[in-house]
């Protein structure tokens, strides 16, 4: 036969890791239409116009050096990247072209992005936050990517993350919250007398809309963490995969829907968004040891979990107009921590130790960039321009002309 086996193998790999690759990116437009259904309407055009820079940010500064710092000639075991060259990377000997591997991690850095987005929504500058971008995506992403993922001293010390609860997910709420408690909360959201105003989203179908694309594209994020797809062993573990990540984002759901009716008496479509976002971020940690009924248990303990960090921040004046913080930081706290519950390889001590180095890394990084960008650009609107809405200001096109805000 003139196409070997191996061959074949390479080329379905191959393939499955784009696809997989795809469905992430696919994630982008999740994370656009669930922030610009929960923001208000004189704010939709420039969250949108956030969501998708950062995206075309991201790709290009991962190309230029993020990967490089996160994989490429990094030794085993360090802490410092060797900042190697993709450039004439060879692919011999590998089960996927090194091309499809770039593309599937490429996703993953906007996605971390993302998260930031959502949590700074309706105060921020636009430009302040495409310049953070740059140093996110480019640098603190990829050196604390590389200390798991790459081969560096996290892996070497027994941590697990199967597809990024800490490593994406929980980094992505570390910067998040660095730039909330500079940035502070919006105008009117809370009282002086420590009340709490909800501001309402301006979209409930563009939300839910977005929160099904999201649970759509986690199908790549987890199942494409795999690596492979060629035989009987690896195909099976993406079945599980698949399985265990629908089982936990429905139990979350489910969740936060009893929780939200019975703190309030009703069945609050947010909560229950996030409560299914909070089920499948916790169970990314590792979607393929735990047995599909204990992927759900995780899942609703996580949708539980998520309601209650949500009303916490807010007691705490942390603003975060699409609850960020609390899904992907509180809740990828809580898919690291259930590991060893699962995976006789993990320990609660090595999860631990990762998690409080990722979230310290990124959240000490993230908040001396955000320090100099406030100090040389600013990153807060004026009251003026946050009252008149950041769609006008930034953007100069509204999102929904023929209505008022």
């Amino acid at each position: 036969m003139e196409t070997t086996v191996t061959e074949l193998r390479f080329a379905l790999d191959t393939f499955y890791f784009l696809i997989s690759g795809v469905l992430v990116m696919w994630m982008a437009a999740g994370f656009a239409m669930l922030e610009a259904g929960l923001v208000r309407s004189k704010n939709t055009t420039e969250i949108l116009t956030k969501n998708i820079v950062l995206y075309a940010i991201a790709c290009t500064m991962f190309l230029l050096v993020g990967y490089n710092i996160m994989y490429v000639d990094n030794s085993a075991g360090g802490w410092l990247p060797s900042f190697g060259s993709l450039i004439g990377t060879a692919s011999e000997g590998a089960d996927h072209s090194l091309e499809s591997d770039f593309f599937f991690q490429v996703v993953f850095v906007a996605t971390a992005m993302s998260i930031v987005s959502g949590a700074v929504a309706e105060r921020m500058k636009l430009w302040s936050f495409l310049v953070f971008a740059v140093f996110l995506t480019g640098f603190i992403y990829p050196i604390e990517g590389y200390w798991s993922w790459g081969g560096g001293f996290l892996s070497e010390a027994g941590f697990s993350d199967f597809a990024g609860s800490g490593i994406v997910h929980m980094a992505g709420a570390a910067a998040a919250l660095a730039a909330v408690i500079l940035l502070g909360a919006r105008r009117g959201k809370y009282g002086k007398d420590g009340s709490v105003h909800p501001i309402p989203g301006s979209n409930m179908p563009l939300a839910t809309l977005g929160t099904f694309i999201l649970w759509m594209g986690w199908f790549g994020f987890n199942g494409g963490s795999q690596l492979l797809v060629s035989d009987v062993e690896n195909a099976t573990a993406v079945g599980q995969i698949f399985l265990n990540t629908n089982a936990a984002a429905a139990t979350g759901a489910i969740a936060a829907m009893l929780v939200s009716k019975f703190k309030w008496g009703k069945a609050d479509l947010t909560m229950i968004l996030n409560g299914a976002l909070a089920g499948l971020v916790a169970i990314t940690a590792d979607p393929l040891s735990p047995s599909p009924l204990f992927a759900a248990f995780i899942g609703l303990i996580a949708g539980a979990i998520v309601i209650y960090s949500i009303i916490t921040l807010d007691k705490l004046k942390i603003d975060d107009p699409v609850g960020a913080i609390s899904v992907h930081g509180v809740c990828g706290l809580f898919g690291l921590l259930v590991v060893p519950l699962s995976n006789d390889g993990a320990s609660f001590g090595a999860q631990l130790y990762g998690a409080a180095v990722i979230f310290g890394f990124v959240f000490v990084a993230s908040f001396i960039v955000w320090t100099v960008i406030k100090s040389v650009m600013g990153i807060r609107v004026t009251a003026e321009e946050e009252d008149a809405g950041m769609d006008m200001h930034d953007c100069g096109v509204e999102a929904y002309p023929e209505f008022k805000n």
